[in-house]
């Protein structure tokens, strides 16, 4: 807790408690007459104008921190244009996204168009699906959004190692950050990269701690705390309990997952990667799933390639692990020492890898 004082206390006094007002001069194209453009501030994630396209033009002017991250969108579109607003004029054609403006700009907005590629292609392969036709490809549709995200991770990362002199990265900084973790944040500022006291990395920092670590969720209570056991039945219908692998030098992480939830898919090769480095050092993994369908379980459990201990009760969201562990959202996950005390909570990508590293770093 000091060292985050410490650290916010540095970025705070290193940023001016007045930022410089840059003008700002914002044009484009749109085919679409009669839709509102707004015009938003990314850090504060609201509007600051909006106007209706007229003969398929539309322009804003005023002025905005400098270098704020700033972005244009179409009321019915599911993207947005960004900038940094560094005093150059932007044209912007909403319909593909392209940019003209500074060199930063065109750079950023050809870098996100890229990475955007496939989260379009996805959304135009299914977004006029019927639900039924959706249900029916509900394991394809899972495993092709899987590797969507998968893809906007490993970009954002390609980013954050080749635009290290600029601010593009700033952009990229949601999809980082859900990788490598909050803590992520600390070693950039150490780095001193350019981007480094950027308000919005900040920003997103911030936003990427609460998704894993709410600081007022009940949740962290448990931290601290002996763990409860649990007893449910693995696939082939044997009774078990999480208590059968604590003790004798084991860390075990209580992991809560559903073969119908896209995130916890997305994770699970992170957490077959940390078992695989870490099992022969004491590290055991407990899968607990929220499914209630046994065929759907036991499907993923093969897709995804778990070795570990699979247990469940079938019964959704009224697991008996939800009201035990105050599960009320998945992946979710307990890390349990060997002696039985529950040390942390909700470790995710980077997160778990690093948690680990340090346990069995002397072993």
């Amino acid at each position: 807790m000091k060292k985050l004082l410490l650290l916010a206390f540095v970025v705070a006094g290193a940023i001016p408690s007045m930022a410089q007002q840059v003008k700002y001069s914002v044009s484009g194209t749109y085919a679409d007459d009669g839709k509102k453009i707004y015009l938003l501030d990314q850090l504060t994630a609201k509007a600051v104008d909006s106007m209706v396209v007229a003969n398929g033009q539309f322009s804003f002017s005023g002025a905005a921190d400098k270098d704020a991250l700033m972005s244009v969108k179409a009321e019915n579109v599911d993207w947005t244009t960004n900038f940094f607003n560094d005093g150059t004029p932007v044209i912007i054609n909403v319909n593909d996204s392209t940019l003209k403006g500074s060199p930063l700009n065109e750079r950023l907005a050809k870098l996100e168009v890229e990475q955007d590629l496939p989260r379009r292609a996805f959304n135009a392969k299914y977004s006029q699906k019927s639900e039924e036709e959706m249900m029916a490809q509900k394991d394809e549709i899972i495993d092709e959004m899987n590797k969507m995200i998968d893809s906007l991770i490993a970009f954002a990362i390609k980013v954050f190692d080749e635009e290290r002199n600029s601010l593009i990265p700033v952009a990229f900084s949601g999809y980082y950050f859900l990788e490598n973790g909050f803590e992520a944040y600390d070693e950039l500022v150490k780095q001193q990269v350019v981007y480094a006291g950027h308000p919005y990395l900040k920003k997103t920092r911030d936003e990427t701690e609460k998704l894993m670590k709410p600081k007022d969720d009940p949740k962290t209570a448990f931290i601290g705390q002996q763990f409860t056991d649990l007893e449910m039945a693995d696939p082939d219908g044997k009774l078990h309990k999480i208590s059968e692998l604590v003790g004798e030098g084991h860390w075990v992480l209580v992991d809560f997952w559903a073969s119908w939830c896209g995130p916890c898919r997305a994770e699970m090769p992170n957490v077959v990667e940390a078992y695989n480095k870490y099992h022969d050092k004491g590290f055991e993994v407990v899968g607990v799933s929220f499914d209630n369908k046994k065929e759907a379980w036991v499907k993923a459990i093969g897709q995804l390639k778990m070795p570990w201990l699979q247990i469940s009760d079938l019964k959704g969201w009224e697991c008996a692990a939800a009201p035990v562990y105050k599960v009320d959202g998945i992946p979710d996950n307990i890390l349990i020492d060997p002696q039985g005390k529950i040390v942390d909570r909700a470790l995710r990508g980077k997160a778990l890898q690093t948690r680990l590293q340090k346990i069995f770093a002397s072993q």
